[in-house]
């Protein structure tokens, strides 16, 4: 790491501990982008585990919830805690600009019981008879990437190999022209970034790019909503009683959900595994000992990375938490990230452990309803890619700290330098 990021990670630790705690903020993309926001939420576990921040310059006022016990209380109780208002924790300038937009409702965004219904019509493409289906193509995809991987040469493993992987998935659970698959990548990039970092230029580049997403997915529902239904998401969208008659910014919303969730989460775990087992050479050398640990290995990245750092919520009605009396109306943002540090759950939680008892339990896919739908396809391909790279390479080697995603949200990687030595 380097010398700036070491002193901008000391300095945010000391600030975190010496600012008043009804000051603290946990919302702040600058922390996350330098892996330098865990003093904070250590803090408010200890001392404030129900926080309201109040309205600043970039947000509006919010609750933080930060232990694991109360995240999962409020994410399996949608009837107080409604999704109907978004998921994410909207900047004050991102929500005056989707103001401007009409707005429609991805299912991720809904409430019972037109959430079952739409997310029903969905869920068999990620199914376990569809994931065996998958399975192969997963693999010789996985193989292919693999292989053109050069050696002895310094590249970014997030542009070969994280992105490649799920674009590849993800064309194919739409359906999507493989040639074309980056574009996917490109405009989750596009829909997760503000402007000024990733591919985001400004609102209006942001505008144009989600007008060519869905302009590609109007032809592709135009296509199939007149021929035999087929098994991507698209047509099971455009054929099923519950979703044919969608409003376009309905099917729009949805969409937008279906590629974010099926890129990010995957690649950035997909690095995230990577990076981790850099900085843990012991855990690297008992994976590459006994193969037998890449499930518990690929939960255990899932945790302790934690590629949404949050989900948020919105109360419908006063409820006391903590000694606190959440306000009707008031958002309430479920720091994953925090509760997958939570020392009165998971022990020892800030190590990388590829042995540890219970891996599943994290929070990284949420529970109840909106439960991540792709979660086994997610860990599918992460078993499948290091069951190919193990069979590949001795090793990947780390040359320099990763490029952090300046988000709240993602907490991913742009970019992961690293070096193949040599092959098996």
């Amino acid at each position: 790491m380097d010398d700036g990021s070491v002193e901008f990670r000391e300095a945010a630790a000391a600030e975190a501990w010496a600012t008043p705690i009804e000051a603290l903020n946990p919302a702040q993309s600058d922390l996350f982008v330098n892996d330098a926001m865990w003093p904070i939420f250590d803090r408010l576990r200890k001392e404030s585990p129900i926080h309201w921040t109040p309205r600043g310059d970039e947000y509006d006022g919010f609750w933080s919830i930060t232990r694991y016990q109360d995240i999962m209380a409020i994410d399996t109780n949608h009837e107080v805690f409604s999704s109907a208002d978004g998921i994410v924790l909207q900047s004050l300038e991102a929500k005056a600009e989707s103001e401007k937009r009409p707005r429609g409702n991805s299912f991720i965004a809904m409430d019972p019981p037109g959430h079952d219904i739409q997310r029903k019509t969905v869920s068999p493409a990620v199914a376990p008879q569809n994931l065996q289906a998958m399975s192969p193509i997963i693999r010789a995809e996985a193989g292919k990437i693999l292989d053109s991987l050069p050696i002895g040469v310094e590249f970014d493993w997030v542009d070969l190999v994280s992105k490649e992987l799920t674009a590849m998935t993800l064309a194919t659970l739409f359906d999507y022209p493989q040639e074309k698959r980056r574009e996917l990548t490109f405009w989750s990039d596009m829909f997760t970034n503000a402007p000024g970092f990733g591919p985001a230029k400004s609102w209006a580049h942001k505008r144009e790019q989600a007008d060519a997403c869905f302009d590609a997915f109007d032809a592709l529902w135009a296509e199939r909503v007149n021929a035999p239904a087929k098994f991507d998401l698209v047509s099971m969208m455009a054929h099923a009683e519950a979703t044919r008659n969608l409003s376009a910014t309905d099917y729009h919303s949805n969409v937008v959900l279906l590629i974010i969730g099926g890129n990010d989460t995957t690649r950035n775990t997909i690095s995230g595994s990577v990076y981790a087992l850099n900085k843990n050479p012991g855990q690297y050398d008992k994976l590459r000992a006994n193969p037998s640990l890449i499930p518990n290995m690929v939960s255990e990245t899932i945790r302790w990375q934690t590629p949404l750092a949050h989900m948020a919520r919105t109360a419908t009605r006063d409820f006391e938490m903590g000694g606190k009396t959440i306000k009707a109306g008031d958002r309430v943002v479920m720091w994953y990230v925090s509760g997958n540090r939570d020392e009165t759950q998971i022990p020892n939680p800030n190590a990388y452990d590829i042995e540890r008892e219970r891996p599943r339990n994290h929070l990284s896919f949420g529970f109840g309803i909106h439960r991540c739908v792709g979660n086994r396809l997610a860990e599918l391909q992460l078993c499948i890619i290091w069951e190919e790279i193990l069979a590949r390479f001795p090793e990947i080697r780390l040359v320099r700290e990763p490029l952090r995603t300046h988000s709240v949200f993602v907490k991913g990687y742009e970019t992961l330098p690293v070096v193949i030595p040599t092959r098996n």
